[in-house]
């Protein structure tokens, strides 16, 4: 306690110190730098106020007499004097808080002067809430008869409830987060990552660690997160302000390539595509590899069009020669030399630009060299005229011409009906459903990475728009090619790539395996993780969400659970009249109980909707999620199984679960384990006449049948 007290009225004196100093409004750049620098301390002190840490670590090295006490908090506190009252987490010393899994040998961890080696005394868990101390746990004692770490203090973690937002672990990272939130920078992180393995966190605490230990070389304004959703983006959005650390671009790459682009084209609505793609029974359809987003995200259809822009460059400058009067003459050898030598480099709309540029100082020497002034404004005049028809001999297309024009060869602006693509056929399906959007000034997203690579290599990548470091969330629903574009927009090939296979429920425009993505990077320049273990989920959830995997998905990881018992699933049977009033009762029991957030998962949107309505008409309130959300709220909530991914829940409502709705295959599974696995504490599974053969075989030890 008197750690405590002493460490809170040193963070409030430094606190009170900073705000007494009026905020620079001026103009002044050095002034404006050191205002920032003050209101980022404020910023330090004020979250350190009520929470100054959550762990303490006592710790000694080989050279000392006895172990020092290490406090690890979120912002690192400095006495007068420099000594460190409070360890920030990214500290180097502070990886002995996460790292050290127990046991009496020796611990150690990487400073900036080498390997520091010691023993591990002690290691504390503290809850302060508003400067109170409200629980203590010690996680591991080497005096003890057992010197362990134990899990005592997570799983108390892991059994609160949740709010309508995301929130840090850093009081409870482990070990084998600590080691890919601490993985250098300049490396191609992919994390195959079961439900509820923190993934998502873990990539959010990278971030800031990432400019805690590189703070000299990356910026967070050069920084970005790519979510699936604009709602998910809302969900996590607490995280790195909690964590200190702001500025950070946060996106869906839809929204990113449609700003670079810059264009009128806008996205096509998908509502009926996707009540296609996730349809059930006998509507279901067959996953290939021509799908249109397995196409146009395959990295051979981004050869072709490498291959078709080599293509359009070679032929982008006329044979003629320039002449803009009589006797004066640009050869047209002397234009192509500069176009494919002096100006290679540049791409190709800059090249276009220098020659203009150099075509016309030309015109401007030979006229300086006309003596008569009568003479030489009618040659100018003559010049002007040519060079505009000159100017037309060349091609004039917009990256969406060109694209468009992939697809109808007739379409493009100046191609005429010329086949560019040599290497891939495109499907008919895929030219038919393109050339149709394409006509509306409308796109897919899977149009966006070609277009936007087609008018990368046309008129280059702006400073502005490269990356120190890139995240990309739910990765397994993006595909090759997008990975391609976003290494050409990110120094040093510096990502933390994250997903699940096993939750790859869009695989018309998905990876099906890690490797579609490692291959893109150098095999040194690359580092690949799995996280196993599930911290979201009962032990009762995850192994009834095993069954569904082992059923439909034979060869997908399964995840290990912590050991955090609590109620079993509920499987529910019903009567297809009864639905509503089944889910009614369930609802309401659950919302008399500790639950904050309850979520009601059907397959589809249109269901979805038709049960909200059914909600509304018994007087409950709901929240229902569609593809247009941009929050999510809390409370109660339905959602179709598609939109729920990424999200968590206190309690799961999961409906339909027959076998019409899901049946006895992969897309199915995946569809279904992303529905359980959304539960913290509470699963009920409800269904009318015959249960998913996907849920066979689940033990009476975590599941439990209940008639309505």
């Amino acid at each position: 306690m008197e750690k405590l007290e002493r460490s809170s009225a040193w963070i409030d004196r430094k606190l009170k110190a900073l705000q007494s100093v009026p905020k620079y409004t001026g103009d002044d750049f050095t002034e404006q730098a050191l205002e920032a620098k003050r209101e980022n301390s404020r910023r330090h002190f004020a979250g350190a106020l009520d929470e100054p840490y959550f762990g303490r670590i006592d710790f000694k090295e080989e050279r000392d007499e006895s172990p020092r006490k290490l406090y690890i908090g979120k912002f690192g506190v400095e006495s007068e004097k420099g000594d460190p009252l409070v360890i920030d987490w990214r500290a180097p010393v502070a990886s002995l808080f996460y790292s050290f899994t127990g046991g009496d040998g020796p611990a150690s961890y990487t400073a900036p002067d080498g390997l520091i080696e010691g023993l591990v005394y002690m290691k504390r868990n503290l809850v302060i809430r508003k400067q109170i101390l409200q629980r203590v746990v010690d996680t591991y004692d080497r005096a003890s008869d057992n010197p362990v770490v134990t899990d005592e203090f997570l799983l108390y973690r892991l059994g609160e409830n949740k709010d309508n937002k995301l929130r840090d672990i850093v009081s409870t990272i482990q070990a084998e987060q600590d080691q890919i939130i601490r993985s250098v920078k300049n490396t191609a992180l992919v994390i195959q990552g079961v439900a509820g393995s923190g993934k998502t966190t873990v990539a959010l605490h990278r971030l800031a660690y990432l400019l805690y230990e590189y703070r000299d070389q990356i910026r967070a304004e050069r920084m970005i997160i790519f979510a699936p959703n604009r709602m998910f983006l809302d969900y996590i959005s607490s995280v790195l302000p909690e964590l200190g650390v702001g500025h950070i671009g946060q996106t869906t790459f839809e929204d990113w390539a449609l700003e670079l682009l810059d264009t009128n084209l806008t996205l096509a609505d998908e509502t009926e595509r996707r009540e296609r793609w996730f349809a059930f029974g006998a509507e279901k359809p067959v996953i290939h590899d021509e799908a249109p987003g397995r196409f146009k995200g395959s990295v051979r259809f981004k050869r072709a069009i490498e291959e078709a822009l080599q293509q359009y460059e070679q032929s982008f400058v006329p044979d003629d020669d320039f002449e803009p009067w009589p006797g004066g003459k640009l050869p047209g050898r002397q234009i192509r030399d500069w176009f494919f030598g002096e100006y290679r480099h540049y791409p190709v709309m800059k090249r276009k630009e220098r020659v203009e540029a150099r075509i016309k100082r030309w015109i401007e020497m030979a006229l300086n060299e006309t003596r008569d002034p009568n003479v030489r404004k009618e040659r100018k005049k003559k010049a002007t005229q040519k060079l505009k028809s000159y100017w037309k001999l060349w091609p004039a297309e917009t990256p969406f011409d060109f694209y468009r024009s992939l697809f109808s060869p007739s379409a493009g602006g100046d191609s005429g009906a010329v086949k560019r693509l040599t290497e891939v056929t495109v499907p008919a399906a895929v030219a038919e459903e393109s050339v149709k959007a394409f006509g509306k000034k409308k796109l897919y997203p899977e149009d966006l990475a070609p277009l936007l690579f087609i008018h990368d290599l046309m008129y280059g990548i702006h400073g502005d728009h490269t990356f120190d470091h890139i995240v990309i969330d739910e990765a397994q629903d993006f595909s090759p090619f997008q990975i391609a574009l976003l290494n050409e927009h990110v120094r040093n090939g510096s990502f933390t790539i994250l997903g699940d296979l096993s939750q790859g429920i869009h695989a018309y425009k998905g990876i099906r395996s890690w490797e579609e993505f490692l291959h893109l990077f150098p095999e040194e320049a690359r580092a690949y993780f799995k996280m196993e273990r599930s911290y979201r989920s009962t032990m009762e959830i995850i192994r009834f969400a095993g069954v569904i995997l082992t059923n439909g998905v034979p060869e997908s990881t399964q995840a290990v659970p912590v050991f955090r018992s609590g109620d079993k699933v509920k499987l529910l049977r019903h009567e297809m009249s009864a639905k509503v009033d089944t889910v009614v009762r369930v609802v309401r029991k659950l919302e008399a109980g500790p639950a904050s957030t309850i979520a009601v998962i059907g397959r589809t949107e249109k269901e979805c909707k038709e049960l909200h309505t059914a909600l509304l008409h018994h007087d409950i309130s709901a929240t229902l999620i569609d593809a247009r959300q941009q929050k999510y709220e809390g409370g109660l909530s339905v959602v179709p199984v598609y939109l729920a991914k990424g999200l968590e829940f206190d309690a799961v409502v999961l409906i339909d679960a027959d076998d019409a709705h899901y049946g006895l295959n992969e897309h199915d599974a995946k569809l279904l384990y992303v529905g359980c696995t959304r539960s913290l504490h509470d699963l009920w599974v409800l269904y009318a006449g015959i249960p998913s053969p996907l849920l066979s075989g689940a033990d009476e030890e975590f599941a439990r049948q209940i008639d309505a």
